[in-house]
């Protein structure tokens, strides 16, 4: 059947929502992650947040840690190839059974466990910091507490 402009043939689900997307069946009001721009009344001054000595330091803490972290990574994550490249003779060493590319392939896996691991105890402390940030603009807002 030719489809036409004036087709009264739609198959658009309807689901009579006010957006969209539909509210997950939570009470009102409803949570965070679901409310609108025009629903949240709780909005934060973000440049009085930027400009906080606490948060700075929490920004420079991250990078201190993010970007050797990532270098550390990607050095590592890269070496392989480059070691089996320009330096054959020596991956093709034998430790046992297995030569040193196969065991530096999967010091690659324990690496990156390792890596993941020191981020999380890290990440714990940063968020203790943005929990403390957090405290402090809200007592600043007169003690509301979420």
């Amino acid at each position: 059947m030719p489809e036409t402009p004036d087709s009264d043939l739609d198959f658009t689900p309807e689901v009579s929502a006010e957006t969209d997307i539909a509210r997950l069946g939570h009470s009102s009001p409803p949570p965070a992650h679901e409310q609108t721009a025009d629903e949240d009344a709780d909005v934060v001054d973000w440049g009085r947040v930027a400009a906080m000595d606490e948060f700075k330091a929490l920004v420079k803490a991250k990078a201190a840690f993010v970007v050797p972290a990532t270098l550390f990574f990607v050095v590592y994550y890269f070496a392989l190839p480059v070691l089996v490249g320009w330096f054959p003779e020596l991956m093709e060493k034998r430790v046992g059974p297995v030569n040193l590319a196969y065991l530096f392939a999967l010091s690659q896996f324990f690496m990156a466990w390792g890596v993941a691991f020191v981020y999380l105890r890290q990440a714990s402390k940063f968020d203790d910091r943005q929990n403390a940030i957090i405290a402090k603009l809200d007592l600043a807002k007169g003690g509301k507490s979420k």
